[in-house]
């Protein structure tokens, strides 16, 4: 089976640097059955870090299947929050910025 570190090292390999020009944000990822990671978004570039991120600015909660299936494009993250698999706390409207931030 595929680890968190595994699939957040995966979403870090995808980030479109273009994209994130000029943001400043910090998405928290807290994984039920998992490690909690967060990646930290500022102008352009992308860094992740393990455990949680005060600063989150919206934090996604699910299960490592739920988040290995969304950054594989084999889930889509909008039936899974509407499924109760995701789970979103903040600013939900970031959560939509993930699909071109990284890209599948």
């Amino acid at each position: 089976m595929t680890t968190v570190a595994e699939i957040v090292q995966t979403m870090q390999s995808k980030f479109n640097a273009a994209a994130a020009a000029g943001l400043d944000l910090v998405f928290q990822f807290n994984i039920e059955d998992g490690e909690n990671y967060a990646l930290i978004v500022k102008d352009g570039t992308c860094a992740v870090e393990q455990g949680e991120n005060a600063n989150a600015n919206v934090t996604l909660i699910m299960d490592t299947e739920t988040l290995k299936g969304i950054t594989s494009g084999e889930t889509d993250g909008m039936q899974a929050f509407m499924a109760g698999k995701l789970r979103a706390e903040g600013d939900m409207m970031l959560a939509m910025k993930l699909g071109e931030l990284f890209p599948v």
